[in-house]
């Protein structure tokens, strides 16, 4: 593995920026995730560092060597897409072969075969060996999709989106699978998704994007609890975080300059109280086993605040909220510290 060097990167498609000065250290090692929505530039800024884009401006080194103008193949990465692309004809183990047959390698079938069983093992699919890639299931086919992709040992490994195609219990378990495997190889990953529950479970940090821009660089917890902006604050957090006027709140000491108050559901405490002594109306309760996800009209806004299941709150009570530990950010959504 090796470190990974962004520096400056710009990339235009007509009109359309799609990647605006991103400067981003990969380390030995790390898990990087980009976060955001379709159209935020994650993909344009993984393809950038394969090589199948060219930037308009800046610099990409891998492991010292500039790969800024490089081909794909002199790179020393490898890909794994959003789907499968394997090839139907063949059968898995062949599948995981291909790669490692390149003339470049120069390695012997008794090398190749080491290989492809040693990583086949370890994405637990050592038993499908023999099978027709096509006839696997979802969640096999992207096993052996990401195992292709880890016999070639590259210096840094690009993921765009592989679990999204999957159904919501597969997810879960590759998350789990990958994070292993990672651990295990010390793999360099950056890795694009728009699910905060995969950047939150995988990432030692979390590049946050949006219009092509790296908005902030850090690790989940930093990212959860210190976002700088509005725009951070929204990515991670189901129920996601309220935003609500200063002035609903007159007994907060908010800093100079605050407009907007960011509380998070569990950053609200709530009780039950008698209509003049409240600030709110239940409207509705999530009953999720667990815990309750209460729906609050607040002055014509609605707020969302968990709640234990033994509270015994209901719709149409009335509830005085209080926050606890909120965010502060200005009227252009940037945060105002104390």
């Amino acid at each position: 593995m090796a470190e990974v060097n962004l520096t400056g990167l710009s990339k235009s498609f007509g009109a359309t920026r799609a990647v605006q000065n991103v400067s981003l250290s990969i380390g030995d090692g790390e898990f990087i995730v980009l976060l955001g929505p379709t159209g935020a530039g994650k993909t344009t800024l993984l393809r950038l560092v394969a090589g199948l884009e060219e930037p308009d401006q800046g610099m990409i080194t891998i492991q010292g060597f500039d790969a800024t103008k490089a081909a794909p193949a002199e790179r020393d990465v490898a890909f794994v897409f959003q789907q499968y692309s394997l090839y139907p004809h063949l059968t898995v183990y062949e599948n995981l072969a291909f790669p490692l047959r390149s003339p470049i390698r120069g390695m012997s079938e008794a090398e190749i075969d080491s290989k492809v069983r040693e990583i086949a093992k370890l994405v637990r699919i050592d038993d499908k060996l023999q099978n027709q890639s096509t006839k696997l299931s979802g969640g096999q086919m992207q096993r052996v999709a990401i195992a292709r992709a880890l016999v070639r040992s590259p210096s840094i490994y690009l993921m765009d989106e592989p679990l999204s195609s999957l159904d919501a219990k597969l997810r879960g378990d590759l998350r789990i699978e990958l994070k292993r495997i990672q651990r295990e190889l010390g793999a360099t990953i950056l890795y694009v998704t728009h699910d905060q529950i995969e950047a939150m479970t995988l990432a030692t940090r979390i590049g946050v994007m949006d219009r092509g821009a790296l908005v902030q660089v850090g690790t989940p917890r930093e990212i959860y609890t210190d976002p700088i902006n509005t725009y951070v604050a929204s990515r991670l957090g189901m129920p996601a975080i309220n935003f609500m006027s200063v002035d609903l709140f007159p007994a907060i000491a908010a800093p100079k300059g605050t407009k907007t108050l960011g509380l998070r559901t569990e950053h609200l405490s709530i009780e039950k109280t008698i209509k003049s002594d409240g600030n709110g109306v239940v409207t509705w309760v999530e009953h999720l086993g667990d815990q309750n996800h209460l729906h609050i009209d607040m002055a014509g806004q609605e707020v969302v605040v968990l709640s234990p299941p033994e509270s015994g709150l209901e719709k149409d009570d009335h509830v005085r909220l209080t926050p606890v530990t909120p965010l502060f950010f200005d009227a252009d959504g940037n945060r105002v510290r104390s």
